[in-house]
Order: structure tokens, then C-alpha cells, then sequence
């Protein structure tokens, strides 16, 4: 077993990862961006290292920076979590040719085979796992989107190589689409995964999703872990997953399960994996009735890490995934056969994310949490890395914690959920709490005929206003109003060298003295435009951010005309992409921001007269 590891990531997943290696015995590395300099990972880290500024691209993205920390710390292993770089096949391999330091995941090769979509495809063909008509190389004109609909019909999916969870996703309705959301995905692939390759599929309009969890030693031992069934979700967003499915025969759960094991064989896949497929669902299905083994399914993606929902299947199995990983990449064989997995009762996950779901799920700007005090008793369980007093960092996704709830069948499970996250005190930021109650008394998702379109197309959306007057917290705190003063000291303990930062909040400022003589320290963050933002130098009406992000794209220059309504530029928050439009008509006198810039709520991005 290793000695030490380094995870390379941030949040819930990251303390999920340094629990299991405290139990193993292992030292745990955090790396942390300057917008987690606080962060519940960094507390939970034996140690942890800086690897940059908020934005992402040139923090928890940085393959040199991580890579550079792992050999600082001595760190023998590095585990990615999910997100950022877990399904970068150029930084497994730069992992696994640094001296020293092991790749906790699947082979760089075998991650470039399965997880860019377009050759997972071919695989998953040549393996006889059923696959949704669609490309199977990397398209770039939107000529060829228009002769696939030709072709398939409309919709279309376009879908960015290394994606996932709906990121780098668009969907073609007609012809005179093809153009703008070819380029929409192209641009969210290379923003979130560095890789602007995206293909094509026929998108289905009523599907379950079904994922199968799979964990494979390097001995060519494969063992799957049963399904999940991850049908609730909203613009291709997980919120609830659970297991078994509910709509599921024994005899269509296992023909997938196979396919999910063919496929990784074929593949020579090792550690953990998740196979993922969409199931047609029958539309005239009543509730008590199942899918049986007829039923079509088709091959959607492998996702070459753990997932967010691995937690259900740990519940259901009793087995540990992450330690697996870690003894999987160590080399060992796995110590159990496929007849010794069984699955007890039932599990659901419910995502604790800080969003307003009443307003399409908007992510909070910001907050602190005043009271959190989350449930407990039998079968409940919390992954978490944020505690009472934490501000809530905006810059990254917005899940804040992960509620499992495990019951003897799925009754139970439903029934002690409801207990359960009625016990959840949030205060001081939103949370989509109250909506996860609406949907344990929803009439569809307890028969378990839902859809992955049922969020977006049929839950009536007066039903979670209802839910968030009744249940929910709106408020969002702010930090403190007073000016915080930071300084930089250097101090020995023991003849060695540390660099020491120091906040002070509210207090008159102390000079520090330099060869010029006494002077004031800059308040945190510094001046507008060292933090990303810009004042507005010209006349007019002013755009500005209504979030803390990064721009994608701007959309228009200077001396342009515009009309109310009009996209100014691209604003990606919260892993989502989201249109700044003009409020009113007129011409561009200033654009104050530039492709690639971290940007604050408030921030001024372009001027309108």
C-alpha cells in the first residue's frame, strides 16, 4: 500500500478520498486554489499545497502545478476524485511517467480508449454492446449535423469526447440550430475538459438512466456492482440516484450488467469505472409494473473514475469503492468474485446543492452557512466537507454535500429520506433541500416512472415555488462588510523557513515596514483590476455580472449595435454556461472584459449607450 497520496481535488470528494486512505494507513495531500485556501479538504489534508489562483484552468487544471505538488509533498499515488482532471488521459499519463508517484484510475491508454466518447463507441461495438446510432469520429461542420438529422431525424445530441454529466452537451432541434450549438459544445469541451472534439447521436426522448458500477484489478478480474438508476435530473444534471432501479426486471438488470462487463473486458479496463446506459421507457408503463428483458438499451458512455453517486452502491454492497481503487492501483487482486456481490435493500443520494430551485435551479452567489446542522440515526449517512461558520466558495460546482440514505426496501428508504431531510438545518445560503421533500411526495418519481425529461418537461414548476415557501431558506448571508487587511510574513520554527499569510477584519490598519518607509497593505483582493474587473471609463448603461465566474466568449466589440435582449457574452458559473444579455438597445462604447477572465458579481462587462 502507499505511504502517502495526493488528491487532486477539492470539496466532499476530496475528504471522501482522505478518509479512506486514514483508514489504510496512508498520509493524505490536499491541493487548493486561493478561493479554498479555507476549504474543509485543506483542514482534513495532513498537508496541502497551493497550486494557483480561483479560476480553475489555472488551479485544480494545472497538470504541471499538481504533478509539481505531488513531488514537493513525496506523495507515492495520486487520486483525482471526479471532475477537473479525472478523466484527463494527458495527465494520467503525465502521472504515470513521473518517478515515484502512481495513477489511482484506469490506465492512461485504457482512459483515452473509453473515456474520449467517440472511440468508447467503437469499442463498445465491436464488443456487441448496443450502441445509440450516432458518429463514431469527431465532427466540425455543421453541415454534418444537418445530414446526420438528414438522415436520424431531430433532435440531435451533440456531445463534447471528454464530457459528461451534461456538460459539453447541446441538443439540435431543427436545422437552423446545427451552427450555434455545434459551437456551444465545442467551446464548453475545450473550457471544462481541454478538449473541443464533439460527436453526434440521435437524441431519445424518453429514456431511463441506468449505470452500472464496475471494479477490475490488473490480474483481468472484473467484477460489477450492480445498476443505479440516475433518471431524476434537470438540464442533464443529477439531483436524486438510487438503487436498485425501480423499473428494472432481474432479467433486463443483468443483460446490462453483462454488457457493462463485455464491455470492460474488451477494453482490458482495470480499477473502478461506471458503464452507462439509456433504457426506453415504455410510456403507457403504470406504476408496479416493470421493464422487462425485451426492452431496448443502448450503450451512452464509461465514466473512468468514481462517481458523485458511488456512495448508493457502497450502502447496497457494503463494499468500499475508493479503498478498492486504492488497492487496485497498488497492484493487488480483488479479494471477493463476482457470486459474493449481492445487493441489500435499497439506497438513494439525494445532492445537497446551494441553488434556488425555484428559480431554474440558479446557483447561490455567495453566503455563509449561519447553522449547519445535518441528520443522523440508522441508515443515513453524510459526505460533506463544508462546516457551520464556512463561506460558501462560488467558483466551482455547487453541490455542498451528499445526503445517503439506505433502507431495507425501497419503502423504507423513502420513509426514512423524508425523517431525514427534515432533520437538514441549513441556514445563511439556499439549498435545493426542499426540493428533494417535494420529490419524496411526488406521484411519478415514488412510482418510479419518471424520466430524465421529467424535471424539465413535466413537474410542474408552481410545485417547487410551493416547496421553497415552505420548506426553504432563501436568505444568503455576506461576509462580513469590514475591511479585511491581509499580510505576508516569513517566520522560522526550528530553523526552518515558513511563508505565513495573516487576515485581520475591522481593525485600524498596522503599517509594515520597507525600505520606503511605513506602508498600508492593499485590502484582500486588491484593486479592480488585479481581481478581474473593471470600472466603466465610458458613458452609458452599464452590463454587469450577476455571478462570480469566467467568460467564455464575448459576443460583441466595440462601436457594435445592439437591441434589448441581444447576448453580450458567454458566463460560465458553476460548470454552466449562462447568456449576459443586454438590457436595453443601443451601441457598445466599452467591453471591459475579455475571453478567459475570472469575473466578480457586480463586476462591469460592457457598456451600452
Amino acid at each position: 500500500m502507499f505511504d502517502k497520496v495526493l488528491v487532486a481535488n477539492r470539496g466532499e470528494i476530496a475528504v471522501r478520498v482522505m478518509r479512506a486512505c486514514e483508514e489504510l494507513g496512508v498520509e493524505t495531500v490536499a491541493v487548493y486554489s486561493e478561493a479554498d485556501k479555507d476549504a474543509g479538504h485543506v483542514r482534513y489534508a495532513d498537508e496541502a499545497y497551493n497550486v494557483g489562483p480561483a479560476r480553475a484552468a489555472d488551479s485544480y487544471l494545472d497538470h504541471d502545478a499538481v504533478v509539481e505538488a505531488a513531488e514537493k509533498a513525496g506523495a507515492d499515488a495520486v487520486h483525482p476524485g471526479y471532475g477537473f482532471l479525472a478523466e484527463n488521459a494527458e495527465f494520467a499519463a503525465k502521472v504515470e511517467a513521473t518517478e515515484g508517484v502512481t495513477w489511482v484510475g484506469p490506465s492512461a491508454d485504457s482512459m483515452e480508449q473509453l473515456g474520449e466518447k467517440t472511440h468508447a463507441r467503437k469499442t463498445m461495438r465491436d464488443a456487441d454492446v448496443p450502441i445509440v446510432p450516432g458518429t463514431t469520429d469527431p465532427v466540425e461542420d455543421p453541415a454534418e449535423v444537418t445530414e446526420f438529422g438528414d438522415e436520424h431525424g431531430y433532435p440531435i445530441a451533440i456531445k463534447a469526447e471528454g464530457g459528461g454529466g451534461g456538460r459539453g452537451m447541446k441538443v439540435v432541434r431543427g436545422p437552423e440550430e446545427a451552427d450555434e450549438q455545434l459551437e456551444s459544445a465545442e467551446r464548453e469541451g475545450e473550457a471544462y475538459f481541454d478538449n473541443d472534439n464533439v460527436y453526434l447521436e440521435r437524441y431519445l426522448e424518453n429514456p431511463r438512466h441506468i449505470e452500472v458500477q464496475i471494479v477490475a484489478d490488473k490480474h483481468g478480474n472484473v467484477r460489477h456492482l450492480g445498476e443505479r438508476d440516475c433518471s431524476l435530473q434537470r438540464r442533464h444534471q443529477k439531483v436524486i440516484e438510487e438503487g436498485p432501479s425501480p423499473a428494472l426486471t432481474d432479467e433486463l438488470r443483468e443483460r446490462i450488467a453483462e454488457a457493462a462487463r463485455r464491455g470492460a473486458d474488451a477494453a482490458g479496463y482495470y480499477n473502478a469505472g461506471t458503464f452507462e446506459f439509456l433504457v426506453e421507457e415504455d410510456p403507457d408503463r403504470e406504476a408496479g409494473e416493470l421493464l422487462g428483458a425485451d426492452t431496448d438499451f443502448y450503450f451512452l458512455e464509461v465514466n473512468t473514475r468514481i462517481q458523485v453517486e458511488h456512495t448508493v452502491t457502497e450502502e447496497l454492497t457494503g463494499i468500499d469503492i475508493v479503498k478498492a481503487q486504492l488497492r487496485v492501483a497498488a497492484g493487488e487482486e480483488l479479494q471477493f468474485s463476482q457470486d459474493e456481490v449481492e445487493l441489500e435493500g435499497h439506497a438513494m443520494e439525494f445532492r445537497i446543492n446551494a441553488e434556488h430551485a425555484a428559480d431554474d435551479f440558479a446557483p447561490a452567489t455567495g453566503g455563509r452557512l449561519e447553522t449547519y446542522d445535518p441528520p443522523g440515526g440508522i441508515g443515513v449517512r453524510l459526505d460533506d466537507a463544508l462546516r457551520q461558520g464556512d463561506d460558501l466558495v462560488t467558483d466551482y460546482d455547487s453541490m455542498v454535500a451528499k445526503l445517503i440514505v439506505h433502507g431495507a426496501d425501497r419503502e423504507e428508504c423513502l420513509a426514512r429520506s423524508e425523517r431525514a431531510l427534515a432533520e437538514y438545518e441549513v441556514e445563511g445560503i439556499p439549498t435545493i433541500i426542499p426540493f428533494h421533500r417535494l420529490m419524496l411526495d411526488d406521484e411519478a418519481f415514488v412510482a418510479g416512472t419518471h424520466t430524465t425529461k421529467y424535471l424539465d418537461h413535466h413537474l410542474d414548476q408552481d410545485r417547487i415555488a410551493a416547496a421553497q415557501e415552505r420548506w426553504g431558506t432563501d436568505t444568503e448571508s455576506t461576509a462580513d462588510d469590514e475591511e479585511v487587511l491581509e499580510r505576508e510574513f516569513t517566520v522560522e520554527v526550528n530553523g526552518k523557513r515558513f511563508e505565513v499569510d495573516l487576515e485581520e477584519r475591522g481593525a485600524a490598519a498596522i503599517p509594515t515596514a520597507d525600505a520606503g518607509g511605513g506602508q498600508k497593505p492593499e485590502p484582500a483582493g486588491g484593486d479592480d483590476e488585479a481581481s478581474g474587473g473593471a470600472a466603466a471609463d465610458a458613458e452609458g448603461e452599464s452590463v454587469t455580472a450577476e455571478m462570480q465566474g469566467t467568460i467564455l466568449d464575448v459576443t460583441v466589440a466595440e462601436g457594435d449595435e445592439v437591441a434589448s435582449g441581444d447576448v453580450v457574452c458567454v458566463l460560465e458559473a458553476m460548470k454552466m454556461e449562462n447568456d449576459v444579455v443586454a438590457s436595453r438597445g443601443g451601441t457598445v462604447t466599452q467591453v471591459a472584459v475579455g475571453e478567459g477572465d475570472s469575473v466578480d458579481m457586480g463586476d462591469v462587462l460592457v457598456v451600452i449607450e
